[in-house]
């Protein structure tokens, strides 16, 4: 019973806070405060009543419609309440209940309201707000092909502050690490920036271990789209990757860390394509909003880091290996561009 209060008041918090992400999603693009003015119907501009703003519930009370003028909304303004509502479930269940990093916690079955430490909390909360962000980044692109500069920017600036608080391997404490452990502890920021960290890191849990984590990992997310977009479209002689893309990345990276953002990217390819095809079979709409595969990737391997990392620890830490997959990969992904574009050339 408290385990179903538990997930019920996540449920609850999933929701309303997918209502503000509707908010978001419809006003962002077009650069319209988020606070002012309150909800109202687009069509007779009547203000929207408190409770005809009950997420989920008004719009199956209502049917989708205006309780003035009758005017039909989109029942995407539902699924998005119910699938953010769904995925702080999710992760309260994968993070909280199962622990699947490991965290500080209640590791007995038997679990209770209350019983896991704020730490474990935070740190799921922080996963939660990482998924709010690409929740709203991937209904834009689906929606507009575009997303907005604003979120992302917000996105990795609070990505930033957070790791300066929860730095790796928050929320373990840093006294439960051996000077050379076999696996390296989950933190909310996934992996440090480096292995070994600079003395100056200590052995992390500090500002500078968090502040710099966030950094690279911006960087390496919003250089790593670019690099790819610049060589890609300079074989193919036309833009391949739009910019928001790399915005995407750069937000993730300031949240998790360079290593995730990596590992998710080349991962977000099988997703990608599964978009691309329904997306053919829907809508015969032959363009590729890469945002959704971006943002699902990111998620899953966050959630996945744990069964994934450690073959890649090694590669990950070595410069010298990680500098030749670089020169490697972009040489590989010029001629693969430049060969598509000569065979569009000759059609």
């Amino acid at each position: 019973m408290v385990l179903a209060f538990c997930l019920i008041l996540v449920f609850l918090t999933g929701a309303s806070v997918g209502s503000f992400l509707n908010v978001a999603v419809a006003r962002l693009p077009l650069e319209k405060s988020l606070l002012w003015p309150s909800s109202r119907c687009g069509n007779c501009l009547q203000p929207i009543c408190w409770y005809d703003n009950i997420p989920i519930l008004s719009y199956l009370i209502l049917r989708g419609r205006c309780r003035t003028c009758s005017q039909r909304y989109s029942v995407g303004y539902m699924f998005v309440e119910l699938a953010t509502a769904l995925g702080f479930v999710g992760l309260f269940w994968i993070e909280i209940v199962e622990n699947i990093h490991t965290w500080p916690g209640d590791q007995n079955p038997e679990f209770r309201l209350f019983l896991f430490p704020l730490e474990s909390f935070c740190g799921f909360a922080w996963h939660a707000l990482l998924f709010a962000f690409l929740m709203v980044a991937t209904v834009c692109d689906l929606r507009s092909r575009e997303i907005p500069l604003q979120l992302t920017l917000t996105g990795t600036l609070v990505g930033l502050v957070g790791s300066a608080f929860m730095p790796w391997p928050f929320p373990h404490a840093v006294a439960q690490i051996s000077p050379a452990p076999i696996a390296l502890p989950l933190g909310a920021q996934t992996w440090p920036f480096w292995e070994p960290l600079p003395a100056w890191c200590a052995q992390g849990g500090n500002v500078q271990t968090g502040l710099v984590t966030g950094v690279v990992g911006a960087l390496v997310g919003t250089l790593l789209l670019r690099g790819i977009g610049f060589v890609f479209s300079a074989g193919l002689g036309k833009d391949a990757l739009g910019l928001g893309d790399a915005d995407l990345m750069m937000m993730a990276g300031a949240f998790l860390g360079w290593q995730l953002v990596v590992v998710a990217f080349f991962l977000s390819v099988f997703p990608a394509l599964l978009f691309g095809i329904i997306q053919l079979a829907i809508r015969r709409d032959n363009s590729l909003p890469f945002g959704p595969a971006l943002s699902l990737s990111v998620m899953g391997t966050c959630l996945a880091w744990g069964q994934i990392s450690d073959p890649l620890r090694e590669f990950l830490f070595n410069e010298f290996i990680l500098f030749w997959v670089v020169v490697f990969c972009g040489a590989m992904l010029f001629i693969m561009s430049f060969l598509l574009r000569v065979i569009h050339g000759n059609k």
